[in-house]
């Protein structure tokens, strides 16, 4: 681990800065602020503190996954989410053999798979990643699905975490019900039908202590019920698309892919391993594997690299600035 505090904190401060840059115009840099001061510190170093601090070698839920166009097909994906969380993924795997779960849609799977692979994990059935995960043999991840009926959500929680007993639960732009209930697009389209409930999954976890973290970048996400004013005040319809789910540590980024890319910047800072760095060969590499399987730019409603309406090249770019910033914390650059 890195053990100038000072250079940390500077790192943090800078990653804070890039991924509340509000180049979309969509009321993030509020969205930050308001985040920023309920945590009361840098809210990227917050989140890699928190996955760090899980054991090595433990089981780690992640959720990701948009079924962007419900009303027309469960089986429509969006590309700002699984990206970064496949970052998110491959840095606890190589940092602490974390056996990370990502439950999503059973239509969004195999997508999902993809874009795992990609990233350069082995996918397995849940009892041979646990394999691996003690003996540090793969970088491995495993899916599950999730229920999409509200009368079965609750007993189906509960089960799922009794029988995996995760040590934290990271959610990246996963829709939460509004306080109407209804879950919510940023047009403020009801598009809940064929959606897993797995916002009262989190909540379930949250309930039993277990440490939770969520990246966001609209107000209708996970986590954003931490900061429901700001939402409401800052987000065009934001008073009807708040999500009322809250996290632990809320990353407000101006794309939520970005959000989870800083997050594992700080973590390869902390552990001064270049390893871990989300590369932008790396970056390039997962959004148009989302192209080879469909997901699409839902700003711009069409199936390209694109995300949150924003060329493939300013993503890249921007892991570029990521690994520069974080450079000077690592024993092995990348």
């Amino acid at each position: 681990m890195t053990t100038d505090p000072k250079l940390i904190a500077a790192i943090d401060a800078r990653l804070d800065k890039l991924v509340s840059l509000d180049v979309g115009g969509r009321g993030v840099e509020h969205l930050f602020q308001a985040a920023f001061l309920r945590q009361g510190g840098s809210l990227v170093g917050a989140a890699a503190d928190a996955l760090l601090a899980v054991p090595d070698g433990s089981t780690v839920f992640i959720t990701t996954g948009s079924v962007s166009r419900a009303w027309i097909s469960p089986e429509i994906g969006e590309n700002d989410g699984p990206a970064g969380a496949a970052a998110v993924i491959r840095a606890l795997a190589i940092a602490k053999r974390v056996h990370c779960v990502l439950i999503a849609e059973e239509t969004l799977l195999p997508g999902m798979k993809a874009i795992l692979t990609s990233a350069g994990l082995t996918v397995l059935p849940f009892d041979l990643a646990q394999i691996a995960a003690k003996d540090g043999s793969l970088a491995i991840a495993s899916m599950l699905p999730f229920t999409t009926s509200d009368d079965d959500a609750k007993s189906h929680a509960k089960a799922m975490l009794d029988r995996h007993q995760p040590a934290l639960f990271f959610s990246t732009e996963r829709v939460g019900r509004a306080r109407d209930g209804v879950y919510y697009s940023m047009r403020a389209i009801d598009y809940g039908m064929g959606r897993s409930r797995i916002d009262l999954l989190f909540e379930e976890a949250q309930a039993r202590g277990i440490p939770t973290v969520a990246v966001g970048d609209g107000g209708n996400e996970i986590g954003m019920g931490a900061i429901t004013p700001a939402v409401s005040q800052h987000v065009k319809f934001g008073e009807t698309i708040a999500a009322v789910t809250s996290s632990d540590v809320l990353v407000a980024a101006a794309c939520s892919n970005w959000g989870c890319n800083a997050i594992v910047a700080a973590m390869a800072a902390r552990r001064g391993d270049g390893r871990l760095v989300h590369t932008p060969e790396m970056e390039r590499q997962l959004l148009n594997r989302g192209v080879d399987i469909g997901l699409i730019n839902s700003v711009q409603n069409v199936v390209d690299a694109n995300v949150d309406g924003l060329p493939l090249e300013t993503h890249v770019a921007f892991a570029e600035m990521l690994r520069t910033v974080v450079r000077p914390a690592l024993k092995q650059p990348n």
